[in-house]
């Protein structure tokens, strides 16, 4: 495939080596040519990587399967627990893999997790989810629409800033691409 074919999400073999891509940005810069910028995770959990590539450039892709599961459980140490909607197997996944996405699921959330040969090597997040305020100051009476925040976690630990009319128990959409408050979700 060719470079400019390349999103995240996606498996690449570099140099004998599997990588998940995770962002991906166009760059166009006033001199020279345009490339593309990729920042991917090592599946044998070396770390991340940066890598330019020109738009015509061939690279080797590797072929993903992916599982609808649930996060069951933290395990305290970083990793968590997950659950196959299919057949109810249970995988457990480190730390390494998860980096910092168990900030953006509640337990009994549903994510899609990428598996390579057997193994899981990566997790697919929504674009959105939907937390519950754990802690943050006390609101302003009257505060309505203004563009000033304030500090809050979530029940999953994930500190983001909110509106002053946001209280405690309160769920919220959150953005999982940056942590940013989106919108109040009205209970039903």
């Amino acid at each position: 495939m060719k470079a400019n074919e390349i999103r995240p999400g996606m498996a690449l073999n570099l140099n004998g080596k599997l990588y998940v891509v995770a962002k991906i940005g166009h760059v166009k810069p006033g001199k020279g040519p345009a490339y593309i910028q990729a920042k991917m995770r090592a599946v044998d959990g070396s770390g991340m990587k940066e890598q330019r590539f020109s738009g015509s450039e061939v690279v080797d892709g590797a072929t993903l399967d992916k599982r609808e599961m649930e996060f069951l459980y933290d395990d305290g140490a970083g990793g968590g627990t997950f659950m196959d909607l299919k057949d109810y197997d249970q995988v457990e996944l480190s730390n390494d893999l998860l980096d910092d996405t168990l900030l953006y699921m509640a337990p009994n959330s549903s994510c899609t997790v990428l598996f390579h040969e057997e193994k899981p090597v990566a997790i697919e997040l929504p674009s959105a989810v939907v937390l519950t305020i754990a802690d943050t100051a006390p609101g302003i009476k009257g505060a309505t629409a203004t563009n000033q925040l304030k500090e809050a976690e979530c029940d999953t630990g994930l500190k983001t800033r909110v509106p002053p009319f946001i209280a405690i128990g309160e769920k919220i959409r959150i953005s999982t691409e940056d942590g940013s408050y989106m919108a109040r979700v009205k209970e039903e």
